[in-house]
C-alpha cells in the first residue's frame, strides 16, 4: 500500500470519536419531530438518574432513535471490521463478508428463522444464532471449493464467493416463495438492510461480539500486519497460519452473522471503509482496527440517517444508501490511490 502520513493514532482516534458524536447527535435530534441536543442530553441524563419523564422527547428520544443509532454504530463497526479481517484472509483488497457471500449464507439463516420458526424456544437468540450459522457454513463452503491442495488461492476464492453467493441469494429467495405470504414484505425489506425495528433487547448481543472480536484482534495485531504479507513471510515469524486463519475464520462469521441478524444484508460497508481508514492510518492493523471502529460507526450512523430523510416520511433500505454512498466512494478511492493489498504502508 501507497504510505499514509503517519499521523499520531490518538489524534485520528479524537477526530474519529468527534464525527462519530455529530453523527449520532444527528440521528437522534433529526426526524419528523425535531430535537435540540440538550434535549437530548436532559432525556439520556434523566433515564441514566433512575428518574425518566413521561414526555414525547422522552418517548422519541428514548424507545425509538437512541437505541436504533446505537445499533447503527455497532453494526457499522462491526461490519468494517468484519471486512478488514476478510481481506487480511484473501490477501486481497475488494474483499468483504458480502462478495464473499458470508452476509448471503447469514440472511439464509436468518430468513429460516423468520418464516420457519427455526430455533423460536431461544427467543431473542434465535435469530442470531440462526445467522452465525448460515454465516460459518457459508464460509466453510466458499474456504472449501477455492482450496487448490492445502494452498489457497486468492483470486479462486474471490470468484467462487461471488458464486456461492448468488447460489446463497437463491436459497432465501426459495425460502421467501415458501415462506408466510404475510411474512413476505417485511422479510425483503430487512433483507435490504434496515434499522426501522431496533429495540434495546437487540444491543447487547452484537456489541458484545463486537467487543470480544475487538479485544482478540487487537491483541494479534503483530500476526494481522504478518499474515497481510502471506503465508510465508508469517510463518517464518513463527505464526501458525492455519490455525490464524481458523479465529479469523469464526471472528468474521461471528461478527458478520450477529450484524445480519439485527439490520438485514447491508453491503459495501466492510468493503470501502477499511480502504478509506488504511489511506488515513496506512496498513498496520494495530492502527487500522480501532480507527476502523469508529469510522465505520459513524458511515452506518450517517447512512441510516439518510435512509430515513430522504425519502421521508418513508424510510428507504439502507443497503440501498450504503451502495450508492459506496460504489462511487471505491471508484474515487481506486483511481486516485491504486494499490496493492499487504505491501508497506
Amino acid at each position: 500500500m501507497t504510505a499514509a502520513p503517519r499521523i499520531r493514532l490518538p489524534v485520528v482516534l479524537a477526530c474519529c470519536a468527534a464525527l462519530l458524536l455529530v453523527t449520532m447527535t444527528l440521528g437522534v435530534a433529526v426526524g419528523s419531530v425535531p430535537l435540540s441536543p440538550a434535549a437530548i442530553l436532559r432525556v439520556i441524563a434523566d433515564h441514566l438518574a433512575g428518574h425518566p419523564r413521561n414526555t414525547v422527547a422522552d418517548a422519541i428520544v428514548w424507545q425509538i432513535r437512541l437505541p436504533r443509532v446505537l445499533l447503527a454504530a455497532v453494526v457499522g463497526a462491526a461490519l468494517t471490521t468484519a471486512g478488514t479481517v476478510v481481506q487480511v484472509l484473501v490477501r486481497n483488497a475488494l474483499a468483504d463478508p458480502f462478495l464473499l457471500g458470508v452476509s448471503s449464507g447469514a440472511s439464509v439463516g436468518a430468513t429460516a428463522v423468520l418464516l420457519f420458526g427455526v430455533f423460536a424456544s431461544l427467543g431473542i437468540w434465535a435469530i442470531s444464532l440462526g445467522s452465525v450459522l448460515g454465516a460459518l457454513g457459508a464460509m466453510a463452503a466458499v474456504f472449501l471449493v477455492s482450496r487448490k491442495g492445502r494452498a489457497l488461492a486468492p483470486t479462486q476464492l474471490i470468484l467462487c464467493g461471488v458464486v456461492l453467493s448468488a447460489l446463497f441469494e437463491s436459497v432465501t429467495s426459495f425460502l421467501i416463495f415458501r415462506g408466510n405470504p404475510q411474512a413476505t414484505q417485511s422479510v425483503l425489506f430487512w433483507l435490504l438492510g434496515s434499522f426501522g425495528l431496533a429495540n434495546w433487547p437487540q444491543l447487547p448481543i452484537p456489541a458484545i461480539a463486537l467487543a470480544v472480536a475487538i479485544g482478540y484482534l487487537l491483541a494479534q495485531g503483530r500476526a494481522l500486519n504478518a499474515l497481510a504479507m502471506g503465508s510465508e513471510p508469517a510463518a517464518s515469524l513463527g505464526i501458525d497460519v492455519r490455525q490464524m486463519r481458523r479465529n479469523l475464520f469464526i471472528v468474521t462469521s461471528l461478527m458478520a452473522g450477529v450484524a445480519v441478524a439485527v439490520s438485514g444484508v447491508i453491503g459495501f460497508v466492510g468493503l470501502v471503509v477499511p480502504h478509506i481508514v488504511r489511506l488515513m492510518v496506512g496498513s498496520d492493523h494495530r492502527r487500522v482496527l480501532p480507527v476502523g471502529v469508529v469510522f465505520g460507526a459513524s458511515f452506518m450512523v450517517l447512512g441510516d440517517l439518510l435512509a430515513r430523510v430522504i425519502v421521508a416520511p418513508q424510510e428507504m433500505p439502507i443497503g440501498v444508501i450504503t451502495a450508492f454512498i459506496g460504489a462511487p466512494t471505491l471508484i474515487i478511492l481506486i483511481r486516485r490511490r491504486p494499490y496493492l493489498y499487504g505491501a508497506a504502508g
